[in-house]
């Protein structure tokens, strides 16, 4: 979440008349996250979110991401749900920029994170794995090692200038030593993924999930690389020091609902290598490249490094507490 495109109490009220979800009460820009402008938006009625969906976003991949939610909640997984105008439509137009409403979930995202929220974390994501197997819709990854590899080499010679010659090739080096070690397709089980489930992104009441939330990076690829995304995001102490105890409570709650195989478990290592870079590039992209005006925080790419790092020397999945 972030602000980049700036709405008016006008713009809103004319946008609420075409709605049935009461009359607007107040706004505010939601500056967490990166790709798509988010406001939180009170009626009358309830509470909402309100996206406009950025150039970074497909909007072609919308009903992909609308139909998984709805899917997902009608499983009984906590998720939003977009919100239909009186016309039954969801996508609008705001000046120029698509829009759309979503439900709001009540709870907090943990900002102390404890072993309960890993556990918590890994048990819903496999329950999000199981039910999507049903999902009948399909989205390939455009995010995917391939994109990792064309992003970066774009922008190789600013992260050089940056932060150091050195530090650009051992990021190219560790790119060639993903391509190379990458399960190849068909030998671990996949399907639809989060892709992004970040602290910021599942809400808590009394330490049981109450909701996941951005959906946007959602896409079918490897389960288990879900997994090592999530693992990045949770499992380190001040975005530096890993935590084996919060890894193998998020890894144990996972593997009670949906057990791992062999092959996943032989994988991880490279898929948290894989899943670190991911985030490394798009960190360095957004550092490299900020927008001006823009609303939203930029996160520190050294982070993402450091985790790199870390995966790299990992030779087995025990050293990550399973």
């Amino acid at each position: 979440m972030a602000v980049y495109t700036h709405i008016t109490h006008q713009q809103f009220t004319e946008l609420l008349d075409q709605y049935d979800i009461g009359n607007l009460v107040s706004f505010k820009g939601v500056a967490e996250g990166v790709s798509n402008t988010n406001y939180l938006l009170k009626t009358d009625k309830d509470s909402y979110i309100a996206t406009i969906y950025e150039k970074s976003t497909d909007c072609s991949h919308l009903p992909f991401y609308w139909g998984l939610m709805e899917h997902l909640h009608g499983d009984g997984i906590p998720c939003p749900v977009p919100i239909k105008d009186k016309k039954g439509e969801i996508l609008k137009t705001v000046d120029g920029c698509p829009f759309a409403i979503v439900s709001f979930l009540k709870g907090k995202w943990p900002k102390n994170i404890r072993n309960i929220h890993c556990m918590e974390v890994g048990k819903i994501m496999a329950r999000m794995h199981i039910s999507a197997r049903s999902f009948d819709q399909k989205l390939a990854n455009p995010l995917s090692v391939d994109a990792w590899n064309n992003t970066y080499n774009g922008m190789r010679d600013k992260v050089a200038e940056v932060f150091s010659v050195q530090v650009a090739d051992e990021i190219s080096q560790a790119l060639e030593y993903i391509k190379q070690h990458w399960p190849e397709k068909g030998r671990l089980p996949d399907g639809v993924i989060h892709g992004d489930l970040f602290p910021d992104n599942v809400f808590f009441q009394a330490d049981v999930v109450s909701g996941l939330l951005d959906f946007y990076l959602s896409c079918n690829d490897l389960f288990a690389y879900d997994v090592a995304i999530t693992l990045n995001a949770w499992c380190f102490e001040h975005g530096t020091e890993f935590n084996i105890t919060k890894a193998r409570a998020l890894l144990k709650g996972y593997n009670q609902v949906k057990p791992f195989t062999e092959n996943e478990l032989e994988a991880l290592p490279v898929l948290c290598v894989g899943a670190s870079m991911r985030f490394l590039v798009s960190r360095l992209y957004d550092y490299l490249y900020q927008v001006e005006g823009a609303v939203v925080n930029v996160k520190d790419p050294s982070e993402y490094l450091k985790k790199l790092r870390f995966h790299l020397q990992v030779k087995k999945h025990g050293e990550y507490g399973l």
